[in-house]
């Protein structure tokens, strides 16, 4: 049953860091699989789980990139991934599931923001297909390896979800791109993929989540400009953060690792989290900042998201045999 989307006071905020959301917790044995789990949040997140005891595969589109900003951590393994590239996905789900391992924490970190007009595969917009529809088919892909495992799934999503629900009527920007419009539409879906997989893998003991990490400043904002930066209040006119409500990235890389292994989450699911915390509902002139939207936790959509991308990706993990 979906867990209530309200907070539960976990004992953790905005300033916890993925380290003392850790404390206590041994991952020995555990695995873990952190897609851009080498760059920004991502990094912090594997950091976090290797010094917990976890064994991490991060799956890169540029692996040997991955591999020195990796060289160190103890109990982390690179493999190629390019979300954009549905053929890259099968071969990665392949070679992982050829390995004979199952997956008990899968963190789909990695993502685009706010980039130019980009068009991928059969002409679909990057943002959705990389933030969305490349997670979509790595967890189908990966089915038989986290179900037995009764894994966590989490779904790093953001404030920005607020922006834009899912397009219906043009989903890939055929009449017109707006990158913050793209932005809100792909982490609306981030929302909505974790909400229905969690409906559906609930009884086989995979639950999912998906979460805000807050504003921090990493490689993500690689498209936009200063004077874009300058203009939103992130960063001055000389570069240095303005925003005193950014997060450090080891700040910012606690949501994911608390939803991932929070025992306080044991036999919960299906829910937007902010802070180390379930986040209550956004009302526009409620008396709490952030939380999240409406149209961001509707099952209905969210059912209806997974026909939608089942139907462009040809995959779907629970789909009735032939």
């Amino acid at each position: 049953m979906t867990t209530a989307q309200h907070r539960i006071g976990s004992g953790f905020g905005a300033r916890s860091t993925a380290a003392e959301v850790l404390r206590g917790i041994d991952l020995t044995g555990r695995l873990a699989v952190v897609t851009g789990g080498y760059s920004g949040l991502g990094l912090e997140t594997t950091r976090a789980l290797a010094g917990a005891g976890a064994r991490v595969v991060v799956p890169a589109r540029r692996p040997e990139v991955a591999a020195k900003a990796l060289d160190g951590i103890e109990g982390v393994e690179v493999d190629e991934l390019d979300l954009a590239d549905l053929d890259s996905v099968r071969a990665f789900a392949e070679r992982f599931l050829g390995s004979g391992r199952t997956i008990d924490i899968m963190i789909n970190n990695a993502g685009i923001m706010a980039c130019p007009e980009t068009r991928v595969g059969p002409g679909w917009e990057a943002q959705f297909a990389t933030n969305h529809l490349g997670h979509y088919a790595l967890v189908n892909r990966l089915w038989p390896a986290i179900e037995p495992g009764g894994a966590r799934v989490v779904s790093v999503s953001s404030s920005g979800h607020r922006i834009s629900g899912i397009r219906w009527d043009d989903p890939m920007f055929e009449q017109g791109y707006d990158k913050w419009q793209a932005y809100g539409q792909a982490k609306t879906a981030n929302a909505l993929f974790a909400l229905r997989l969690d409906a559906l893998g609930e009884e086989m003991g995979v639950r999912a989540f998906s979460l805000h990490p807050g504003g921090i400043l990493t490689p993500l904002q690689r498209h936009l400009t200063r004077e874009e930066m300058v203009r939103s209040g992130w960063i001055d006119e000389n570069g240095a953060l303005a925003n005193t409500s950014f997060k450090t990235p080891e700040q910012g890389a606690a949501t994911q690792v608390w939803a991932a292994t929070s025992p306080r989450l044991a036999g919960e699911g299906g829910v937007f989290c902010e802070d180390c915390d379930i986040a209550e509902p956004h009302t526009p002139d409620g008396p709490v900042p952030g939380g999240v939207s409406a149209h961001a936790t509707d099952p209905e959509q969210a059912a209806r998201l997974w026909r939608m991308s089942a139907d462009l990706t040809g995959v779907d993990a629970f789909a009735p045999p032939a």
